[in-house]
């Protein structure tokens, strides 16, 4: 069993929704990376998203672009992604899912990448922009290393494109709460829960709600839906603003998960 089906096996023991928490490695410098995963660690975080940063992130908004910025300026490239992620399995046990688009993939190699990174203590990996339909090469990669796979499904997603997303995926599937980029939003669209519905039809994995999850009062809602809920865009812009008021703020987000567990004992 891999550390990110564990974590969910766990979760769901303790009839408790996860808290996964994104940041773009090397923001804003390679060095800062395995603190701020400790800190968002210490904060409540029971997975960790580390972003490659890209310089062409089609799927993010502008508080990602701008730190994937940050990061390339600051020297931070996939292979220094790995190095962070052997430092902070060096001291922390936390699932790591790399999150990253094709072309650094590609570039690196998918056996390279597959092999290094389960060397380096990655757990599985989100390519954002890699065709489900096409997926099936890169899958059988990264499965032969023992990494999970994980796809994201859309609310504009086909019923054949759920298929294939449960097929593919291990570990939990990803669901995009709305169309567009990531992004801090005033309010979880209505597209998000009929999305959980239909995606529960095909699958028993763990099922994870992201983009414009970004204030305690979407966890709360969304809590009692998913396994787990993903926080991207407000980490980082927290980061942004105050790196060192990172564990606190994650503490915040992370409280309604906190009452959830008190209703339900």
């Amino acid at each position: 069993m891999s550390r990110i089906s564990a974590l969910f096996e766990k979760l769901r023991h303790e009839n408790r929704c996860g808290m996964i928490a994104y940041l773009t490695a090397g923001d804003p410098t390679p060095a800062a990376t395995p603190d701020l995963v400790a800190a968002l660690e210490r904060g409540g975080a029971d997975l960790i998203e580390l972003g490659v940063p890209f310089s062409d992130p089609i799927a993010d908004g502008p508080v990602i672009q701008q730190a994937g910025d940050r990061a390339l300026r600051a020297g931070m490239t996939l292979a220094r992604v790995l190095d962070s992620a052997r430092e902070i399995r060096r001291r922390s046990g936390i699932p790591l899912l790399l999150f990253t688009y094709l072309n650094p993939v590609l570039r690196y190699g998918f056996e390279r990448l597959a092999n290094d990174a389960k060397a380096a203590g990655i757990d599985g990996c989100l390519l954002t922009d890699v065709s489900v339909e096409e997926a099936e090469e890169y899958v059988a990669v990264m499965r032969a290393a023992g990494l999970d796979t994980v796809f994201l499904a859309a609310p504009t997603s086909t019923d054949a494109r759920l298929k294939l997303v449960a097929r593919y995926s291990s570990g939990f599937i990803y669901l995009v709460s709305r169309t567009g980029i990531t992004g801090e939003r005033a309010d979880i669209a209505a597209s998000a829960l009929p999305l959980i519905d239909r995606m529960r039809a095909h699958t028993d994995l763990p099922l994870a709600m992201g983009f414009g999850v970004s204030k305690p009062e979407h966890v709360a809602a969304l809590a009692p839906h998913v396994e787990a809920v993903v926080v991207g865009s407000a980490i980082v812009r927290q980061i942004e603003r105050d790196p060192a008021g990172l564990e606190s703020f994650m503490r915040n987000l992370t409280r309604p998960l906190a009452k959830q567990d008190a209703a339900i004992s």
